[in-house]
């Protein structure tokens, strides 16, 4: 499941993906917007940031905007940062691989077989949605 803290960290990142090109956005605005818990986004933030997707700018003026351009952020990227693994499975995950303990031959497990095709499509769709594309699907359905 995902958790809420990498939820608000891609609905902070359709705001100022919205606010791309102008000044930098306050906290309180993007906590206000989405109704973030301001404390709990600012630790949001800080991580994107000292991951280079975020900008931020002190002072009068300050604020946070996007390092990036919307296109170029993709969620697969942001959920590995803020949650770590994206597979259902240690035995499946590409980046943060363990064996499982119970386990006595992995290369012949069907539960691990199934869960590396889950983690494919998973991954097919979150490598491949940016969030101007986000941004965009949001548009095209709040006109339906």
């Amino acid at each position: 499941m995902l958790s809420k803290k990498t939820k608000y960290a891609i609905k902070a990142l359709m705001v100022l993906g919205r606010n791309y090109g102008k000044e930098p956005m306050q906290i309180v605005k993007i906590a206000e917007e989405e109704r973030i818990p301001k404390k709990f986004l600012e630790q949001i933030l800080l991580e994107m940031r000292n991951a280079g997707i975020l900008y931020s700018k002190k002072g009068a003026g300050g604020g946070y905007s996007l390092n990036k351009a919307p296109e170029d952020i993709y969620l697969s990227q942001v959920m590995r940062l803020i949650d770590g693994p994206i597979a259902l499975l240690p035995c499946v995950s590409l980046n943060f691989y363990r064996s499982c303990e119970e386990c006595v031959e992995e290369h012949a497990c069907g539960i691990r077989d199934t869960f590396i095709e889950v983690r494919n499509a998973m991954l097919q769709i979150l490598n491949d949605t940016s969030v101007a594309q986000l941004i965009n699907k949001e548009k095209q359905l709040s006109l339906e």
